[in-house]
């Protein structure tokens, strides 16, 4: 299923311009794969890079990707189930701090990576097409089930991006 980027919040078009595949469990799938071939480049002695002060380590970058596919999954089942309660946005910035990334070795978070990227992909998959068309409300904008597959793709290939741009490209000496 495609989605068209008219029925995207604006915030998360971006994202979505990232993704190549117009299937959803595709997409999912893909941008997983080519996530973990740049994490097996790594080392643990990059886990705490920065690519500049005031940055993310890559520790804490990989943790707020986590974070950031549970909420827009855990959206995407409120809605598929026909749940029409409203849903808070979330602050990013507020929620880094908190992932304990310095308490985790990269080895472990990128397991979970891949662990939660499954669970996601069996989320999709139990989705029937009418359920990936409902919508809800979440940060004040309505966004579809299959819209919020597609957001969970593109935010991980869009910093899928940064990692290999800014923190790699950085981190070559380590």
């Amino acid at each position: 299923m495609f989605v068209h980027l008219e029925n995207v919040p604006r915030f998360y078009k971006n994202y979505v311009k990232l993704v190549e595949e117009t299937d959803i469990l595709q997409a999912l799938r893909i941008s997983g794969e080519r996530m973990m071939e740049v994490l097996a480049s790594l080392t643990e002695a990059q886990q705490d890079h920065r690519y500049a002060e005031g940055k993310w380590s890559i520790r804490e970058l990989l943790c707020h990707i986590i974070d950031a596919e549970r909420i827009f999954a855990y959206r995407a089942l409120r809605f598929a189930r026909k749940d029409q309660t409203p849903l808070a946005g979330w602050e990013e910035n507020d929620y880094a701090p908190e992932a304990n990334a310095e308490g985790r070795s990269l080895s472990h978070i990128i397991g979970e990576m891949k662990r939660l990227r499954q669970s996601t992909i069996d989320l999709f998959e139990g989705f029937s097409p009418e359920m990936l068309d409902r919508k809800g409300i979440a940060n004040n904008n309505e966004i579809s089930v299959a819209a919020l597959g597609f957001v969970i793709a593109g935010h991980e290939i869009h910093h899928r991006n940064i990692l290999t741009e800014r923190y790699l490209t950085h981190s070559a000496t380590l």
